[in-house]
């Protein structure tokens, strides 16, 4: 029933928000960083609606990790669609995310996800892939933190999958802090038993901030593996105390 619950709240939310989407896309050509924050406000509120038809237990370490003051880039681990839908739950200020451009094509989801400032990667198309970065980069300056999954798609497996590199650049170039974060048993709610919905314990652990800033080019080279290196430290610090296990 919960999957169905859920596809109704969203699919009436997309419907019957349009009034406020064109709102905020009026009030983005006047102030665009009023919209992203306006709209992440919104977009919160829904996720949180989501989660708590799923019947998502979610505890949080690390909050105050997450920075207010500045934008930076938030890397972490990735195992369920819900993953962005956990951390935009708890993040307080405007972040955009990197999805792939498959998700840029469903209407209205992806008005709203350019209404917070999300970007769209072509994984094919290296020309647009740069583009894309430059983008992320200028946003970063300008105050908009920015989302990323390096791994590059959901993990199936234990651990971590390996980091891809080309994301980094948006800290590199920016100067911008990055926060590692990991997120534990997401998989619970859906991919573990697919195609139904069910309540799930899930963690989310925020790390203290890797500066970025003053690295020399040489320096920067060791910042994925590093940034790998903690969430996944992050990840294996809680795996066993969350995940339940096997025939519980």
């Amino acid at each position: 029933m919960r999957i169905i619950f859920v596809g109704l709240f969203v699919g009436l939310f997309l419907i019957l928000s349009i009034p406020l989407l064109i709102a905020e896309a009026i009030a983005g050509k006047f102030n665009v960083q009023a919209k992203y924050a306006s709209s992440m406000k919104v977009i919160r509120w829904a996720f949180k609606v989501v989660l708590w038809i799923c019947g998502t237990k979610i505890e949080v370490y690390g909050e105050e990790n997450m920075p207010t003051d500045r934008s930076v880039l938030y890397v972490g681990n990735h195992r369920s669609i819900f993953d962005i839908l956990l951390f935009y739950s708890i993040t307080k200020s405007a972040t955009g995310i990197i999805s792939k451009k498959e998700v840029g094509k469903v209407p209205l989801l992806r008005d709203w996800m350019n209404s917070i400032g999300c970007l769209f990667l072509d994984r094919k198309d290296i020309k647009a892939g740069l583009k894309m970065v430059l983008e992320a980069i200028e946003r970063v300056k300008a105050g908009l933190s920015i989302l990323i999954f390096p791994e590059g798609t959901r993990n199936k497996g234990e651990g971590l999958l390996p980091f891809k590199g080309g994301s980094f650049k948006i800290a590199e170039k920016s100067g911008c802090d990055i926060i590692p974060f990991a997120i534990i048993n997401s998989e619970a709610i859906f991919e573990a038993h697919k195609p139904w919905i069910r309540k799930a314990h899930v963690a989310i652990i925020v790390g203290e901030p890797i500066i970025t800033a003053g690295l020399g080019r040489e320096e920067f080279k060791a910042i994925p593996e590093k940034t790998r290196d903690a969430v996944l430290a992050m990840y294996e610090s809680k795996h066993d105390e969350i995940v339940p296990k096997t025939g519980e």
